[in-house]
Order: C-alpha cells, then structure tokens, then sequence
C-alpha cells in the first residue's frame, strides 16, 4: 500500500503535537512515562518559587515542583510536589522554603523526620518558610555602607593631607628633627670625649667605692656581734632577780631617811651634835682647852713627865 504525501504530512504532524505537549509537560514537572508520589505543602508566601523547582534532601534532587494553587479566600499558597516513589518520606517530614541564590530563586528542602510512619500520596506535609539570602545579608550590606563611609573620610582626610601647605608643614617638621638628630650627635660626641677624659677619675672612684663596701661588710659584722652581745645582756637582764634588788633598794632609801628624820628631829648623838648649839659649844671648849693643854705640854714637859736614871726627885 503505498502511502501519499498528505498522510505522511499528517502523520508527521501528529508525532510533532505529541512530542510538544510531552516535552511542554515535562518542562511543567509532569511526569509522563513514570508515577510519581505527590505530596503537598501550605504557604503563606512563595516569592521566587516556580514550577519544576527542585524538591532536595541534602542537596539531592528527589523530585520537583508539578503544581501551584492560590486559595483565593486565605491567600494562602497551595503547592503540589512530585516525588520519586524509590524515596520513603517520614509523616513528620518538613518542606521548607530556602533561597538558594542572591538573586531571590527558591527551593524546597525537605527535612527528613524521624517518624516510622510513612507519608501517603497526596499527604499534606508540614511548610516552613526560610529568610531569603537578601534578608541575610542585609546586616553585612548595613556594615559595608558604614565602612564605604568611613573609607570616604579616610580618602577626604588623606586628599587634606597632600595639600601644598602640609606638605611644607611637613618639610619643616622633617628638618628640625634632622637638626635635632644632628645636635644630638654632637652632643653625644662630647660625652664620649668627656667620658674617655674621665676615665682615670671613674675607675678612682670605682675603687674607693668597693674599699667602701668592703669597710661596710666588716662594719655590718662588728654591729651583728654587739647586738649579739646586746641581746645576751638584755637576755641576762631579763632572766636577773631585777624585783628583789629594786625591793633591797627601796628598803635602804627608806631606812637612809628614818635615819636623816632621826637627825633631824635632834634624836642621838649626832643629832644632839648637829641641832643643840651647848654641846656644839662644850666641845669647841674642850677643843680649845685641849689645844692650851698641848701648848702647855710642848712648852713644860718636865711637868708632866719625868725621868731619872737614879730615881725620882720629890717635888
């Protein structure tokens, strides 16, 4: 049977349809030739997020986005997820909504639960929603911009800085601490000179330093041993019946002034002799006749004694 032009024609257009709306639905995440297990997840907000998107655990694709459903009344966003039915999805599983550039694209990370129930086909899985990479990033935007602002004030400060008139100002300040370097050297050179004229003197001194020292060291052992022999008389002194010598001499003082009271007062010979004027007079008498006795006895002995080798003459 031979086939005409037209009906190749036809047939070729036929298998073009097919082929569009086969490959139109795998570009919409419609699974064609396999099953897949459709899961789904509520969302308040799907910025960024479009059909085919990958489904990830981990960073692996296990499946994508087939479907997306606005609730007119809540406005909330139903989404529909076809997933490779080889992979078992805990009931406690979460979908969550993360960014997965900084431009704003999205995809869904399912966080594995650790539930022993298994999700149906057609189970409504728990939704979470992740802050876009923009959102975190705004913090590290806020502190470029203050560190941009800060460069500026660096660059306006450094462009005052190579003004002409600092820049002179600087050339001055270079020179006087160049003249200040060179006065400085000059003065060093004159304390070397004065340190090598000196140096005779210094070791003088040295010396007499350390005789001074050693004259010190023999100085600090005779004070260590006089107040070794210091410390051995106050020990000495301490360990001294110091209470009954004090006693022993207050007793004397005290018999001392009975004995000066007794004076006074005229009792006893010496205090006759030192308060009664006739005693004082009879022995000045005595004293006195005493004296005429002796003259008398110097000038006429032979009234008073007498000797005689033949016998006594009777007077």
């Amino acid at each position: 049977m031979k086939i005409n032009n037209e009906t190749k024609i036809g047939i070729v257009t036929v298998v073009g349809l097919v082929i569009l709306i086969l490959g139109f639905s795998y570009l919409k995440g419609n699974d064609v030739f396999s099953g897949s297990n459709k899961f789904y997840a509520i969302y308040r907000n799907v910025e960024g997020l479009t059909l085919s998107k990958p489904v990830l655990v981990n960073g692996f694709q296990i499946g994508h986005v087939s479907n997306m459903t606005l609730q007119s009344q809540s406005g909330f966003t139903v989404v529909e997820f076809k997933i490779d039915p080889k992979y078992p999805i805990p009931s406690n599983t979460l979908a969550r909504l993360e960014s997965t550039d900084l431009l704003g694209s999205k995809a869904i990370i399912f966080e594995m639960g650790n539930s022993r129930e298994l999700a149906e086909d057609k189970d409504t899985l728990r939704a979470d929603i992740q802050g876009s990479l923009a959102q975190s990033l705004q913090p590290v935007q806020r502190k470029a911009e203050l560190l941009m602002e800060k460069v500026d004030s660096s660059l306006a400060a450094i462009n005052k800085i190579l003004n002409p008139e600092f820049q002179r100002n600087v050339d001055r300040s270079f020179l006087s601490i160049a003249n200040s370097l060179q006065t400085l050297e000059g003065t060093t050179k004159k304390i070397d000179r004065l340190v090598g004229a000196q140096t005779g003197h210094i070791n003088g001194i040295m010396t007499n330093a350390e005789v001074l020292t050693s004259n010190l060291r023999t100085s600090t052992a005779s004070l260590n041993t006089t107040t070794a022999n210091f410390e051995k008389v106050s020990n000495d002194l301490a360990n001294s019946n110091i209470k009954q010598t004090l006693d022993n001499a207050n007793k004397t003082m005290a018999d001392l002034q009975a004995t000066v009271n007794r004076i006074n007062s005229g009792k006893g010979s010496l205090g006759l002799l030192l308060n009664d004027d006739k005693m004082y007079n009879n022995l000045n008498e005595a004293s006195a006749n005493l004296n005429n006795l002796f003259i008398d006895l110097k000038a006429h002995p032979k009234r008073y004694v007498s000797f005689s080798v033949f016998g006594r003459k009777a007077d």
